[in-house]
């Protein structure tokens, strides 16, 4: 089908539990709202909702459908994705040993990170991802016509890019209005070592990953 509003309505659903399901978006923008606040919280969620825009173009256009069938480049896309999420959880394991609480490799107590450095990570863990080539490469054809036109396949990416902000945002947004409970070095550090552990084997895991 082209771009209805029943269409959109059933693609925006199944984003939405796509957007539920827990993995290396969900730890970043978590980690990064109990540690760096409210604002870089949110700037990681809009980077991840532009990772989702692109990919929900690249699947649109063929682009994604191109990357999934080239073993090589698929594979590529693949090491370099787990090379950078075992490198954020790396990080946090070494905030983690440095008492909590710091930037990704930042010694505890020093949080500089800046809006679009948060924006960057989010970005870059989602664009990294080639599971989401998979995701939307099955998806977008169930709701774009073969001769769809360019607005149709735009209007779908945005409504999947809404989606997953608006998802992130809520998560940026509760986590940091427990920020006061959270705000402890104890607590930090706790933080700190879970999602490096869990990013960590989130890498691990999508380089033996085969599709």
């Amino acid at each position: 089908m082209t771009a209805t509003t029943g269409g959109v309505i059933a693609f925006a659903a199944v984003m939405a539990v796509g957007a539920l399901s827990p993995g290396p978006d969900f730890a970043i923008v978590v980690r990064r709202a109990a540690v760096s606040g409210r604002a870089r919280g949110m700037a990681t969620a809009a980077g991840i909702a532009a990772g989702v825009f692109v990919w929900a173009v690249a699947a649109a256009t063929g682009v994604a459908a191109l990357l999934a069938a080239s073993a090589f480049v698929f594979t590529a896309v693949k090491v370099v994705g787990a090379a950078y999420l075992a490198w954020l959880g790396v990080r946090a394991l070494v905030a983690a040993a440095r008492g909590g609480g710091g930037t990704l490799g930042e010694p505890a107590g020093r949080d500089d990170t800046t809006l679009p450095a948060a924006f960057r990570q989010g970005l870059l863990c989602n664009v990294l991802n080639p599971k989401a080539a998979v995701f939307f490469v099955a998806l977008m054809p169930q709701f774009l016509d073969p001769d769809a036109g360019v607005v149709d396949a735009v209007v779908l990416a945005a409504v999947a890019a809404a989606v997953a902000l608006l998802w992130f945002l809520g998560v940026a947004n509760l986590v940091a209005a427990m920020r006061r409970l959270l705000d402890r070095p104890r607590v930090h550090r706790a933080i700190d070592a879970v999602t490096g552990v869990a990013l960590i084997g989130l890498g691990v895991r999508l380089a033996a990953a085969r599709f």
